[in-house]
């Protein structure tokens, strides 16, 4: 199986930075193979991609995020961040962790939504203040 947990949430004013992690584990969580993304979900809205990034390291990011996140992995700590800069009101959310694993190898084309994704973290709230 596979555990995904998020940290790194917390309050922020209109303009700063965060970081989140989301640390992977369990038997069947393949290093170097697999997709990983990073979602959210505001209250009263669906929860949205925000960036995700595959097995070659190519990544894909939200139009909303472009240029102020940024997605990347660290296979030997099996560790997901999302550097978040610049942030804004409308970033408020509660952040989710997701994995597909494939032991042939993840690509973007392959995970572009969240049904694409089969694991999950528990998720952490980032809430931006104005």
């Amino acid at each position: 199986q596979v555990h995904l947990v998020e940290s790194g949430g917390g309050s922020v004013q209109a303009g700063g930075s965060l970081r989140l992690s989301c640390a992977a584990s369990g038997s069947t969580y393949y290093r170097y193979r697999n997709c990983m993304g990073w979602f959210r979900q505001a209250p009263g809205k669906e929860r949205e991609g925000v960036a995700a990034i595959d097995t070659n390291g190519n990544t894909r990011y939200a139009d909303s995020v472009k240029g102020r996140f940024t997605i990347s992995l660290n296979d030997a700590k099996n560790t997901l961040y999302l550097q978040l800069t610049s942030l804004k009101p409308e970033d408020t959310a509660t952040y989710y962790c997701a994995a597909r694993l494939s032991d042939a190898g993840c690509f973007l084309h392959q995970a572009r939504s969240e049904r694409d994704f089969a694991h999950w973290g528990q998720g952490t709230q980032i809430t931006v203040s104005s």
